[in-house]
């Protein structure tokens, strides 16, 4: 390692500890150290392979070692754990793991590559001696800085502060800021593994509205709370913050930020006290009127808060944010025009802000512009692939344009981190559907009509659909019946009983929804399929005659209006019912099985 440069060194020494950590059981050390090294290296094959043993379930195991191998395609340990994890066929050209060699189950993720027992000055470097030496040194090393860069300094006289009114608007980056932070704090590493340590780049908070110099007293404090916002415990930040106050008792901008932490916990009576504190120190303060606006909208969703808005923007017109949160407000409040108007100013004072393109693609979708909302949201995600709402914009959008494969990724990772949210759950079944995996549509759409039904009705639709082609037909009879509840007058609904019907041998049932397929149809195709279901129906009732006119009718129709299935159909039941002097008979059976119907497939 002496031929190492000292970043090096460190990065060597962290892996190792890593590895370590892993080895000892200590996940939670091993993913933190993995993830400081991506962060410095995210194209490291090497870390993406260790993470996967360093996380929590097997969906991130699979993103890590996809991500590995794909960074390195020909890694035999990333192939064999998506092997082993069911995320990639057997392949015998991928070697197993040696088993002449007595090491423990984690030594299995060793690459061939990895390095030799280090000796000479490296090993010197590794020596528990060296290490215990080190330490020493680093101590009294932190020893004097305390005393000579905090101890004696706060002998020094205080400066007293002053806030910037309005002063300068702030440089934003597309970040998430303490502005738009909504999040709980994440204390622990419990449940899933927080997005950005899984994405290949990682974001960090902006800078405060305000560039307050602090008072000598109250730098060291400010620091810490700092520290607590960076890491989203907004008690921490906000006891830190007030033990500011008896030294900066004039400095308004302590007060919004305390508003902001109650505001990111949903406490919106502390917020609302804690803004007006910093208005009676300074009126002009911008801020802390939209801190008010957001705070009020808390508690008063429907309330009118545009006046509040209009003082923000008055004290300070650069102030990105308050276009963003008026823009949105617009948005909430049906008039998505005014909506772009805001967003393209919080666009010019907010360039590359994802949470600007979001709103955008909202207020988008609010003009049935479906087109320029996937464009807006595909822009927020390309800006910032952190943010979590992203990702069911996203799925939703694609659902819409018909791009399921592509619902069906960014949803997988939205559920992930928000396995509560039915609608995503169903919307991730549509999706599975669309795309023929019907176990995975039914399995999530189990877990949405789980957890919460409101809402949901038209989803009963993909749920019965997908119980026909598992074969399941009551309890897909079931779904579409409680589909056809909520919309009478669908043809798709209507259609999807009758084969449920059909297949339960209840024809008389069958007939009567034939019958509502006959006044519902609108196009060639949906007529094709009302005839084709009808002669099925009409032969298993023994009405061959009005079998044989609907077979016929078929047949004469457009071959574009149906399948060649469809037409093959019509000629074989055409031909097996006239007999040479004309006299119909029924034939016994169906000559294929229907299949399934989905919207917009006309295939039988």
């Amino acid at each position: 390692m002496a031929d190492l440069s000292p970043e090096d060194r460190t990065i060597e020494t962290m892996f190792q500890d890593a590895v370590n950590a892993l080895r000892s059981g200590d996940k939670p050390r091993a993913k933190e150290l993995l993830t400081l090294l991506l962060k410095a290296d995210q194209n490291n094959s090497t870390y993406w392979v260790w993470l996967s043993a360093a996380v929590d379930n097997t969906k991130e195991r699979i993103y890590c070692l996809q991500t590995a191998l794909k960074l390195d395609p020909g890694n035999g340990t990333a192939k064999r754990g998506l092997v082993l994890l069911g995320a990639l066929p057997p392949d015998e050209s991928i070697q197993p793991f040696s088993v002449n060699r007595p090491r423990a189950w984690e030594e299995k993720l060793l690459l061939a590559n990895e390095k030799p027992k280090e000796k000479g000055f490296r090993a010197v470097l590794k020596s528990p001696v060296t290490r215990l030496f080190s330490v020493l040194i680093i101590f009294a090393g932190l020893a004097s800085a305390v005393l000579f860069g905090f101890v004696l300094p706060r002998q020094s006289t205080v400066i007293p502060t002053q806030t910037n009114t309005p002063g300068p608007s702030p440089t934003f980056t597309g970040t998430p800021t303490i502005f738009g932070a909504t999040a709980a704090p994440t204390k622990s590493f419990a449940g899933p593994t927080p997005l950005w340590m899984l994405l290949p780049q990682t974001y960090t908070p902006t800078p405060f509205y305000v560039n307050t110099p602090r008072a000598l007293d109250s730098r060291d404090q400010f620091r810490i709370a700092l520290q607590a916002y960076s890491a989203g415990d907004w008690d921490a930040f906000i006891t830190n913050m007030e033990l500011i106050i008896p030294i900066e008792p004039a400095s308004a901008d302590i007060y919004y930020y305390i508003g902001e932490a109650y505001r990111f916990q949903g406490q919106a009576s502390n917020a609302l006290k804690a803004y007006n504190d910093a208005l009676k120190i300074d009126p002009d303060f911008g801020p802390p009127y939209l801190g008010l606006a957001r705070a009020r909208l808390l508690a008063e969703p429907n309330l009118n808060v545009e006046d509040l808005f209009d003082e923000a923007i008055a004290r300070d017109p650069n102030f990105g944010e308050v276009y963003l949160e008026r823009a949105r407000y617009f948005i909430l409040h049906n008039d998505p025009k005014s909506a772009i108007v805001d967003l393209e100013q919080a666009d010019r004072l907010m360039p590359n802000s994802a949470d600007v393109y979001m709103a955008y693609a909202n207020a988008y979708l609010a003009l049935d512009n479906k087109e320029s909302a996937l464009e807006a949201a595909e822009k927020a995600y390309s800006l910032d692939i952190t943010v979590i709402p992203v990702y069911k914009l996203l799925g939703d959008l694609y659902i819409e344009n018909g791009q399921y494969s592509k619902a069906v990724e960014a949803l997988e990772v939205y559920v992930l981190y928000n396995d509560t949210d039915s609608l995503s759950l169903a919307m991730l079944g549509q999706a599975y559907f669309e795309i023929g995996d019907f176990k995975s549509a039914l399995l999530n759409l189990d877990k949405a009509m789980t957890l919460n039904r409101t809402g949901l009705n038209r989803y009963y639709y993909y749920r019965g659909l997908a119980n026909l082609e598992l074969k399941n037909i009551d309890q897909a009879v079931s779904d579409l019946e409680l589909a056809l509840e909520a919309d009478k007058t669908s043809f798709d609904i209507n259609l999807g009983l009758v084969r449920g019907y059909y297949i339960q041998e209840k024809f008389g049932s069958a007939f009567l929804k034939v019958e509502v397929l006959n006044s519902l149809a609108e196009t060639d195709q949906q007529v094709a399929l009302m005839y084709y279901w009808r002669a099925l129906i009409q032969e298993q009732r023994g009405e061959v005659k009005d079998a044989l006119k609907n077979w016929k009718a078929l047949y004469a129709m457009k071959a574009d209006a149906m399948t060649t299935e469809m037409r093959a159909d019509a000629e074989l039941h055409l031909r097996t019912i006239i007999t040479p002097t004309n006299t119909p008979k029924v034939s016994p059976t169906p000559s294929r099985t229907p299949t399934r119907m989905p919207t917009n497939v006309v295939t039988p």
